[in-house]
């Protein structure tokens, strides 16, 4: 049946897209309709799925910092918002039992606590997606969003523990402690890896075999091996080559989770009236966590961002229901719910990030009024005046950067939504401040402190084509007259820019030769040596 898995999630994913949707909605719908031909997962579907979730964990533990955890807004609001979430939707299935409504009837408290409890975790997978397509991860919401994610699993692996009745190993200890000793040693073979097949491979072999199947030795999840390995090789400087070497299988193995949720139980229009109660619930947990992430001095955009990124339930809630299956607290039937109830969400949430600064931009005045007062975490940096402003310090960013201070002799600053990023910059003796080109409120900043009045040029290099788009609409909202230049990795992109407003739109991969040859004829003419076709020519 693999060729018809393939079939139907491509024409489902591909539809779903154009209708401006995240595809892994088409393919959460290609699960339930391989569910209604009768078609059952099966092993090997499970096993790309699980490949899928232990990467990805991989490629966040790549990016993640052990600090960014120990923020009082991670730790102390995952913790409040998860007691906080299963004390009211307890309250909510307990008055819920005395109207007779199927599955509930029966439920004992201890139950009842249990299935709030599965209901309280947002979705890792979902989450990470979304911020990734709008190039998100390392910004303030983004981070906030990860951190609070990792927090939730770290408290599901201890569930499962604490259910199964089963202590991790003796030699756990020992596993742990021999990992943070490896470190150097698998720094100095990721020295030696070079570039190509064998990054590919190693990250492979460091998620699977090194963090995986360590802790699947020692009964701790293998997931969270994958997640700790991946963040003790964060700092080598290859990490990032090998999160994007590593994208490409990412993406291709979660369309098979995403599959699995389908396919994970037959639908009733008892278990769907249900499921969709369940997911009637998710406003009041996305209210929560706005309002919390308020009150830890995040604005109110980022607190509303990173609420809509975390709007759904979570894989972790089917492993909960299914653990009270297994242990017969739950009928049956709750595994269905749990799986329709998930997917319903994913429905619910996407188109609500996909718009996410558009509903912020209509409520930033209702919304204000949340803000608590004091220093923010995420304070916005208003813009020198200078002439240049190039957005996105990566090595694009940066190698512009230098070409405008060298040889225009231009006043420029450098902006990036990444804190580390911004550091190393500055170590470099650059002129770059934190900023984010996606938020209006940056701009509007920009525009009261006078920001815009010697600026002439902005370069738009950022990574994600959507997070250039949506800045050059912003700039010319603000009245900024000057140029706009931006950066696009295919040809289509480059006329979205121009309709934007942007003047000059590159595609740098076309681009590339361009520039190569001009650093070559440059070196060349400065040397006294020219290739004897460029003198016939000049």
């Amino acid at each position: 049946m693999d060729p018809l898995w393939i079939t139907i999630a491509f024409f489902c994913g591909f539809l779903i897209r154009q209708l401006g949707l995240p595809p892994l909605v088409g393919f959460l719908a290609a699960g339930f309709i391989l569910n209604a031909l009768g078609i059952s997962g099966g092993d090997m579907l499970q096993k790309v799925a699980d490949l899928g979730v232990t990467l990805l964990l991989f490629t966040i533990g790549l990016k993640l910092k052990v600090r960014d955890l120990l923020e009082p807004v991670i730790w102390a609001g995952t913790s409040l918002h998860m007691t906080v979430t299963v004390a009211l939707m307890s309250l909510v299935f307990m008055g819920i039992t005395y109207f007779g409504l199927p599955l509930f009837t029966d439920l004992a408290p201890a139950n009842i606590l249990l299935i709030a409890f599965a209901l309280s975790f947002s979705s890792t997978v979902f989450a990470v997606k979304v911020l990734e397509e709008k190039g998100e991860m390392s910004s303030m919401h983004g981070r906030v969003a990860v951190g609070m994610l990792i927090m939730q699993d770290v408290l599901a692996v201890l569930f499962l523990t604490a259910s199964t009745g089963k202590l991790p190993s003796p030699w756990a200890l020992v596993v742990l402690t021999g990992l943070v000793l490896l470190r150097p040693y698998l720094f100095r073979i990721m020295d030696r890896c070079d570039h190509g097949e064998l990054v590919i491979l190693y990250g492979f072999f460091l998620a699977l075999v090194v963090g995986a199947k360590s802790f699947d030795a020692v009964a701790m999840k293998a997931d969270l091996g994958a997640l700790l390995i991946g963040m003790l090789i964060a700092n080598h400087p290859k990490s990032k080559e090998m999160a994007k070497s590593l994208l490409g299988f990412k993406e291709i193995f979660l369309v098979g989770f995403f599959l699995s949720i389908g396919l994970a139980g037959v639908p009733t229009w008892e278990t769907l009236g249900i499921a969709a109660l369940l997911a009637a619930l998710i406003p009041l947990k996305t209210l929560l966590y706005f309002f919390l992430l308020c009150r830890f001095r995040l604005r109110p955009r980022s607190s509303l961002l990173a609420s809509f990124s975390l709007a759904n339930y979570s894989e972790f809630g089917l492993i909960v229901a299914a653990v009270g299956v297994s242990n017969g607290w739950l009928d049956k039937e709750w595994l269905t719910v749990m799986a329709l109830a998930l997917s319903l969400t994913f429905v619910m949430a996407s188109p609500l990030n996909a718009l996410a600064h558009s509903i912020y931009l209509r409520l930033r005045e209702r919304l204000a009024r949340f803000e608590v007062s004091g220093e923010h975490p995420d304070d916005l940096v208003g813009v020198d005046l200078v002439n240049v402003a190039i957005f996105g310090m990566g090595r694009i960013g940066s190698g512009a950067y230098d070409f405008m201070t060298e040889r225009c002799g231009t006043n420029v600053v450098g902006v990036d939504l990444n804190e580390n990023v911004v550091q190393q910059q500055r170590d470099t003796g650059r002129n770059v401040m934190l900023g984010d080109a996606t938020d209006p409120d940056f701009w509007d900043l920009l525009k009261r402190r006078d920001g815009l009045a010697r600026l002439e040029l902005v370069m738009l290099a950022m990574p994600k084509h959507r997070a250039n788009l949506f800045a050059a609409e912003q700039l010319r909202k603000a009245g900024f007259t000057g140029t706009i230049a931006a950066i696009a990795m295919y040809d289509d992109q480059l006329e979205e820019l121009r309709l934007a407003g942007v003047d000059s739109a590159f595609n740098f991969y076309a681009e590339a030769g361009n520039g190569f040859a001009e650093h070559v004829y440059e070196q060349a003419l400065r040397s006294g040596v020219l290739p004897g076709v460029c003198q016939v020519s000049s």
